[in-house]
């Protein structure tokens, strides 16, 4: 009987975390804040369904190690190497000067706000270093920044997870009294060099058996999905029976080594891999927080207020700004990474542990003040858990909105294979592109191919505005409708003002009537007769030229920096990448070739063309004024 009941309690747990999770979609709304609100209702704080009893501490241990490896091994299996490039030198700062700000800085407050022993206190600080993929992720599905401001946070949060970890764990083994003495120097180096080393030999065997051993041709996709989780929790568990908590780095190690190792199915794996995420990260959350008791939250007190809010109101902004200075980024987009810091599964599931082994070492040693500081250690915790996911998670898309660090967007209507073809090549340039399709099969479908798409009619203008149309800067109907693209035209034109409109006429005789409307139109007997005319004179720019956005690409800037206002072709050259050069440039509507001589104004309009990757970090400097 206690076994069913179990049973029913974990698949319980479960639902109510997809469910949470769907709702967060609905909401556009990170899904931790929901999950944190299921764990209280179930736990102690409200109908008691799941305690401190209910796995017992070897069984929560273990769920959460698990939990943990695949959480941590899925979020660096999607950090690529390419996106970090996007802001090489903020991710560095942000996970070395920006992490010992945020150390040194915490600690300290929880130092002087609770007058804990020093090794409490860095205990404590080390643990809210960690920001985390599992909060952070959340609020960039529905914050969709730029590419070198996502970059910088995922690369904080996965490397800071891993660091802040084991850092913890150096530090805690200084405050129980059962623990084993180590120096904090090797016991570190110990642990990231075990995780390290562990995760490299791990990955190395998947990939080889992913690329070289025949995985079953009927099954291959499948057994690749399954060998990969396999090698996940397996690089855990070998690290961690050899240092505690050397499997977060192993489990992280391995998993960026693989997603940037080019495996066969890699696809098939990101998309199974981040379902199996979803569900244990909803589990594991929503049991952490059930196992909080209301009185170690009322316990810390204003004290803890004092620390949140120093951490996030004076620490957070001052490691951001340092770890950004001479970059790229706008005073706005480090505004807005100064607000999103929010603290996640590693700082939960550790804090849950040490409050465990404190407790314990306080019955086993009759020293009761273990006691409190244990639940000084797990409150505090689990207050900036639970303040910076509501308010930081929450308000993110606000405050995003309010600094204008969203990108205006591009909205597809049509979800057809033209559409789909066309959000393909913008999305691989980095543009933010939804996806406007009525039809439910298609809209699964570009769902499938990992596509942003609005459900609902495109001519219907509340769609379009909650497809983004009021940001957009450019409207494409797409669809195989002329009446549906003309009044999809009409509307984006009409009704939000978008700057630049293109419509697919299907039937060439309507091409005059897009015109007049001042539309720029494309018919398929055009688009052959060019494509053909491409083939014909230029066929290896024309051969280049459909690869655009994965080998070469070509794009536009305007000028709007007042850095490079009257600075000539020549000096812009010489701080573009190699692989990037100015072919055109735009004035009022008039496009020629210039000179190395030419002077450009306010509201030019640059041509870029090259290898797709210098021609985006082209575009970010024009757009940063070189700087």
């Amino acid at each position: 009987m206690a076994e069913t009941s179990l049973l029913l309690l974990v698949a319980g747990i479960i639902a109510i975390g997809v469910l949470a999770q769907i709702i967060a979609s609905r909401l556009r709304t990170p899904s931790i804040i929901f999950y944190i609100a299921a764990g209280l209702v179930l736990g102690e704080p409200g109908l008691q369904i799941v305690t401190a009893d209910t796995f017992g501490i070897t069984g929560l241990q273990t769920i959460v190690g698990l939990a943990v490896a695949i959480i941590v091994f899925e979020g660096s299996f999607h950090l690529k190497v390419e996106r970090i490039r996007t802001a090489p030198a903020a991710a560095i700062r942000l996970v070395t000067v920006g992490a010992v700000i945020a150390l040194v800085g915490t600690s300290v407050a929880v130092r002087f706000a609770f007058g804990v022993p020093w090794n409490l206190a860095f205990t404590i600080g080390a643990l809210l270093v960690a920001t985390g993929p599992t909060v952070v992720t959340p609020i960039l599905d529905v914050v969709p920044v730029r590419d070198r401001v996502a970059a910088a946070l995922e690369t904080e949060g996965i490397i800071n997870d891993v660091t802040a970890a084991i850092m913890a764990i150096v530090f805690f083994k200084t405050v129980n009294p059962e623990a084993v003495a180590e120096g904090f120097v090797t016991a570190f180096l110990s642990r990231m060099g075990v995780g390290l080393l562990v995760g490299v030999v791990v990955a190395g065997v998947v990939y080889y058996l992913l690329r070289y051993v025949d995985l079953s041709p009927g099954d291959a996709p499948r057994n690749a999905r399954l060998l990969t989780l396999a090698g996940a929790l397996l690089a855990y568990a070998v690290a961690n029976s050899q240092a505690t908590e050397a499997g977060v780095a192993a489990a992280a190690t391995a998993g960026f080594l693989l997603g940037n190792a080019d495996v066969p199915y890699e696809a098939d794996v990101e998309d199974f891999k981040g379902d199996v995420t979803l569900v244990v990260l909803s589990f594991v959350f929503i049991a952490l927080a059930a196992l909080l008791e209301v009185e170690t939250l009322v316990q810390v007190g204003v004290p803890g207020l004092i620390v949140v809010a120093a951490m996030a109101l004076v620490i957070r902004p001052a490691l951001v700004f340092l770890s950004t200075v001479g970059d790229r980024f706008t005073l706005q987009e480090r505004a807005f990474m100064s607000f999103v810091g929010p603290r996640g599964i590693i700082p939960a599931s550790v804090a849950t542990l040490f409050a465990v082994e404190l407790q314990a070492a306080a019955e086993d040693l009759g020293q009761p003040a273990l006691v409190e500081q244990a639940n000084i250690l797990l409150g505090t915790v689990f207050l900036a858990i639970l303040l910076t996911a509501v308010f930081e998670g929450g308000l993110a898309r606000h405050v995003a909105e309010y600094l204008d660090v969203i990108p205006m967007r591009t909205v597809v209507v049509g979800g057809g294979k033209v559409g789909r073809s066309l959000a393909a090549r913008l999305e691989g340039r980095g543009e933010n592109v939804v996806i406007v399709e009525k039809r439910q099969a298609t809209v699964e479908r570009a769902r499938n191919d990992g596509h942003t798409v609005e459900w609902g009619d495109g001519t219907d203008s509340e769609v379009l505005r909650a497809a983004g149309a009021e940001n957009a800067k450019i409207v494409a109907a797409a669809t195989g409708d002329d009446d549906a693209n003309l009044l999809v035209a009409q509307l984006a034109e009409s009704k939000f003002g978008v700057d630049r409109i293109v419509a697919r006429a299907n039937d060439a005789d309507n091409v005059e009537a897009f015109q007049d409307l001042g539309v720029n139109t494309i018919s398929p007997d055009i688009a052959t007769a060019w494509a053909i005319d491409n083939q014909i004179e230029r066929p290896a720019i024309a051969r280049w030229m459909t690869d655009v956005g994965r080998v070469g690409d070509v794009e536009e800037v305007e000028v709007t920096a007042d850095d490079l206002v009257g600075t000539s072709i020549r000096e812009i050259g010489t701080e573009l990448p190699d692989t990037c050069m100015i072919a055109l440039v735009s004035r009022d509507g008039e496009a020629d070739v210039p000179d190395s001589d030419f002077v450009v104004q306010r509201g030019d309009v640059l041509t870029l063309i090259g290898r797709s990757e210098s021609v985006r970090e082209g575009i970010a400097r024009v757009d940063a004024g070189l700087a």
